[in-house]
């Protein structure tokens, strides 16, 4: 990963890219004539689908709790 990658927010962590949010509809892309499913329905899943993927994602990607970067400090015997 170059320094450019890892400045951006999608670039690929270890070959596993952070999942991209789905694209809403346009307002205009509804037909207003009750179909089933509509684009708005159909955006919903796909939000959904991937709210889950981001939060394994995350998951995959969490530092351990207290993880700074540095080495803790030894303790004297």
């Amino acid at each position: 990963m170059t320094a450019d990658e890892a400045t951006r927010p999608n670039a690929p962590v270890d070959g596993d890219p952070r999942p991209i949010a789905p694209t809403p509809p346009e307002p205009g892309d509804c037909c207003q004539s009750g179909c089933d499913p509509c684009v708005f329905d159909m955006y919903t899943d796909e939000l959904t689908r991937y709210r889950e993927e981001l939060a394994a994602w995350e998951a995959r990607h969490a530092q351990p709790a207290g993880h700074d970067g540095e080495h803790a400090p030894r303790s004297q015997p």
